[in-house]
């Protein structure tokens, strides 16, 4: 096991991390920028270091820094979290260099999984379906336009490299193509540092259902079932479920074992999320993350299994938690991603924390790494922490999420709680009748109802 674990990560998965570390009895080490000196995971940790100032590129993406911090403090090993360097493939190749260990898996495997492109090719070598499309990069020429009328408008351009909905362009129709082909390229280029992008069939109402999975490194793995995530605005996911309520039991064990089984031939490390559109019936992968995902609680709530406790064990060399046969689904849960928003147009809402009340009770949990008297900083994303509850069936859940939600208080800034009040009581959510596209319908008809 680990002796030091370096925390190269700010907010609510930085305190996570903390404490699967303190429960494994490992020493930790907090880093931050000058805008965090006061944050929670640095208060509770062992040891703290300043990396830099604010800017992310000067503290959290500087890998000098944090290199200098694990030699400062002794540390052996470094967890990215989620976000910054967690997908960096030549960062773990870097700490491995230093003989540091990164938490994390194999950096061919980040590395192959981060290029959407090749990434879709060995999905469809593994036996992971796919969405329709290029079989790789394509231009503003007649190819691309040939590609695109056989796959089917419309289509959706997307960036080769990175995500969050950051060079994503839908084509309605024939003349749209080449302006979304332009548009997608530029912002890749800007957001990623690589211009290529590709074709894929526009499916009309998917679910978003990802499949949570966790391997040895030396050819075990196993699925711990799947998230729906469907929920989304700009590509972002707001509200995250599992079980979802689309799949029945053998469209769930189906696709788990898919998964399970290319992990194991991957030989894949530690834990990682395989994402897909559902429709019709159909799985369609589109990505796969190789890092904890915002929202793995979801899936720890309902399968009592820490994900990051063993995401660390893994990477120290211990075995899988438990086999297949031994992962039970245990009722249902939520989470809302509780931002620093204004409800209505999302406009970012940085500042001084007034009042704060979590909820409790049963089948409550809050990870959040604020505070009253926290000022939330503009310089990063606006996440004040994430609801999640649990429930022995979906209605409880439902409930238990409504009661909580009523309960919460976050006051002196603006925040994303009255949309989730409005939407846990909204008939289509209730019956769980919902699609990728719904929230932002849901968001334009609100617009429009308003004198």
């Amino acid at each position: 096991m680990f002796d030091k674990i370096l925390i190269a990560n700010r907010g609510e998965i930085a305190l996570r991390v903390l404490r699967a570390c303190k429960e494994l009895g490992i020493a930790t080490v907090a880093v931050h920028s000058t805008a965090d000196a006061d944050a929670m995971h640095v208060r509770l940790a062992d040891e703290s270091v300043c990396i830099g100032p604010p800017p992310s590129k000067d503290s959290y993406l500087n890998v000098p820094a944090l290199l200098a911090a694990c030699e400062i403090t002794g540390a052996d090993a470094v967890h990215p979290g989620y976000g910054f360097l967690s997908e960096n493939a030549r960062f773990a190749e870097i700490l491995a260099e230093h003989n540091l260990h990164f938490i994390g898996p194999k950096a061919a495997h980040i590395r192959l999984m981060g290029d959407k492109i090749e990434a879709k090719k060995t999905a469809r070598k593994l036996g992971i379906p796919v969405v329709p499309g290029s079989d790789g990069a394509v231009g503003p020429d007649d190819d691309a336009m040939a590609i695109a009328k056989t796959i089917g408008f419309p289509v959706l351009v997307k960036a080769a490299s990175g995500g969050g909905g950051r060079g994503m362009k839908v084509a309605q129709t024939e003349e749209d193509l080449m302006l979304a082909l332009s548009t997608a390229s530029n912002e890749a280029k800007s957001a990623f540092g690589d211009a290529s992008v590709y074709l894929e069939k526009y499916l009309q109402k998917p679910r978003h259902i990802e499949i949570q999975v966790l391997g040895d490194g030396r050819g075990g793995a196993i699925h711990l079932g799947e998230r729906d995530c469907s929920l989304q605005r700009r590509h972002q996911k707001v509200w995250e479920e599992g079980p979802s309520p689309a799949l029945d039991a053998a469209a769930r064990q189906k696709i788990g074992a898919t998964c399970a089984k290319a992990m194991q031939e991957m030989k894949y490390l530690g834990v990682g999320t395989v994402e897909f559109l559902y429709e019709d019936g159909e799985f369609y992968f589109i990505e796969m993350n190789t890092r904890i995902q915002v929202e793995h609680p979801v899936t720890e709530m309902i399968t009592d299994i820490d994900l990051v406790l063993e995401q660390i064990r893994i990477a120290a060399g211990g075995d899988l938690p438990v086999t297949q046969e031994e992962v039970v689904i245990n009722g249902h849960s939520i989470e809302c991603r509780v931002n620093a928003e204004n409800p209505v147009s999302f406009r970012p809402s940085p500042g001084k924390i007034q009042q704060y009340h979590p909820p409790g009770g049963l089948g409550v949990r809050i990870d959040s790494a604020v505070y009253q008297g926290y000022v939330i900083p503009p310089y990063y994303d606006s996440l004040v922490g994430k609801l999640i509850v649990h429930g022995k069936t979906r209605q409880e859940c439902l409930m238990r999420l409504r009661r909580a939600l009523d309960e919460m208080v976050v006051e002196g800034i603006e925040t994303t709680l009255p949309l989730f009040r409005a939407l846990v009581r909204e008939p289509a959510i209730i019956d769980g009748d919902y699609h990728i596209h719904w929230l932002e319908q849901y968001l334009a008809g609100q617009a429009e109802a308003k004198p």
